[in-house]
């Protein structure tokens, strides 16, 4: 596509879908064949997907991976189109080869790489985020939101993908303002990007949704408006704009739609994050991951605002916020997660911990397992580990069978000689612990712990009842929701 001559749009979108990404447009042309509300279009789905082995072994990591998987692992294509839908297992198919697709991209210079990754990562992001934006709508609609914020760049995308002269010329220009930017790459390859994804969306026949969204979506429907607004969400977490007041007004945006507060869209923006990286794994795309960043901190923003600190609270009234928080959502809420999400977060930030993490009792009521963690920094962090209570009691099963908080400095000292087992020696490394039980009335739910992973800094005994006392107001909030 080293062509002096500029293009039309028409013939843009020709040499992109044909000669560049001929793949996609195959998977497109064929997916497009079954229809999304006929259930007898599952086996004939699944019989195709069966036929590329990489696609159906991506399917299965990707149905396993989702936030619908069963606790049974999916085993079959058609299996894992019953429990998803249609739409889902299509979306996952398109997904795949997109990705795949981009990635083979070859020749390019370093620069136009980073820019291509950086897209790719930034999409794929947005259509998660703007999936948890619409959590009581059907899941069609669900599914045809992500796809449609996900490909809402999918031109300028696909054209940096293609490692011509253009890319190369059109990179070093790249640091300008991103309007400015858009206007010379237009002026320059004789289309602008938006036609480019609007005619894509045509050819490959990816939905109504996506092409209207693209024309002045803050003038149309609320699901338009998602779309733009998870792609600017998404695009200012991997490269914050540099008014902090511009960033938070996306979130005020967004918090509205989903009318919930900043803090519990905080949370749902990590967790989505958490996703976003285990499902770039499923994909096999893993090499996207370091693009997808933790929301951004004051720092990250113009310099001179992280200057002007603002009066830090105190940590007895950042406490008491915590505690008045937690009593304000007994009155609205039911999701445990959100009481729990809420405490992990609010401990480790005002406690200064390293780690602060929620485990769960198994069923059998013989394993913990790390479910929720944060950092001191209130980010969601990915940790995976599991404590066995049996045979012999632990720390952590002493805490439960005792319905006491505990806190351990020193795991060496004579007085816990019976309670350290290899894993916990594991867990504690050269750090400090505390715990206490989560419990909803008499029923035991597990333990969250707080942990400083730097042994010269010790857990205070203030900082110890301080943490217990938000773990008991917790299960009392618990409780109370429980008995409603």
């Amino acid at each position: 596509m080293n062509k002096k001559i500029k293009l039309t749009p028409a013939q843009w979108t020709e040499s992109l879908a044909k000669e560049e990404l001929p793949a996609i447009t195959s998977i497109a042309s064929i997916l497009n064949k079954f229809s999304n509300d006929d259930t007898s279009s599952i086996p004939k789905l699944s019989k195709f997907i069966l036929h590329d082995q990489s696609l159906s072994s991506c399917v299965l990591r990707v149905a396993n991976s989702s936030q619908r998987a069963s606790v049974k692992k999916v085993t079959t294509v058609s299996r894992a189109s019953i429990l998803l839908g249609i739409q889902a297992i299509k979306n996952i198919c398109l997904t795949s080869k997109i990705l795949e697709g981009l990635l083979r991209s070859k020749s390019l210079l370093p620069e136009v790489y980073d820019r291509l990754m950086s897209l790719m990562a930034n999409a794929f992001y947005a259509g998660l985020l703007a999936k948890i934006m619409v959590p009581n709508y059907d899941e069609n609609t669900q599914e045809e939101v992500y796809l449609a914020a996900m490909l809402y760049h999918i031109g300028e995308i696909s054209f940096w993908s293609t490692g011509t002269e253009l890319t190369e010329q059109l990179i070093q220009q790249v640091n300008m303002p991103a309007a400015e930017f858009q206007k010379h790459c237009a002026r320059m390859l004789g289309v602008n990007f938006n036609d480019l994804s609007i005619g894509l969306a045509k050819t490959w026949n990816l939905g109504d949704l996506l092409i209207k969204s693209l024309d002045k979506p803050e003038n149309r429907t609320i699901e338009m408006n998602i779309i733009s607004l998870a792609n600017q969400l998404s695009s200012s977490i991997a490269s914050p704009p540099k008014s902090k007041g511009e960033f938070d007004q996306i979130l005020s945006r967004i918090g509205k739609i989903m009318k919930i507060d900043e803090q519990h869209l905080k949370v749902r923006i990590e967790q989505t994050r958490e996703l976003a990286l285990n499902l770039l794994s499923s994909y096999g795309s893993s090499i996207l991951e370091s693009y997808i960043k933790p929301l951004p901190k004051t720092a990250d923003f113009e310099p001179q605002l992280a200057k002007k600190n603002e009066t830090k609270m105190s940590t007895e009234q950042a406490m008491l916020v915590a505690i008045k928080t937690l009593s304000q959502l007994t009155k609205s809420k039911s999701n445990i997660n959100d009481f729990l999400s809420h405490t992990i977060q609010s401990s480790a930030h005002i406690l200064g911990f390293d780690r602060c993490t929620f485990w769960v009792l198994n069923a059998n009521k013989n394993t913990l397992e790390a479910r929720i963690s944060f950092d001191g920094d209130s980010h969601l962090i990915s940790f995976h580990r599991a404590i066995s209570l049996a045979p012999n009691m632990n720390i952590m099963s002493y805490t439960i069978n005792k319905n006491n908080a505990l806190l351990v400095n020193d795991y060496q000292h004579a007085k816990w000689q019976n309670y350290i087992s290899s894993e916990i020696i594991k867990l504690i490394d050269k750090g400090a612990i505390c715990i206490a039980p989560v419990k909803v009335g008499d029923k035991s739910l597990g333990v969250i712990t707080g942990q400083n992973f730097d042994k010269t800094q010790k857990i205070s005994e203030e900082k110890f009842s301080q943490f217990d006392f938000l773990i008991e107001h917790l299960n009392m909030c618990l409780s109370m929701i429980a008995n409603r």
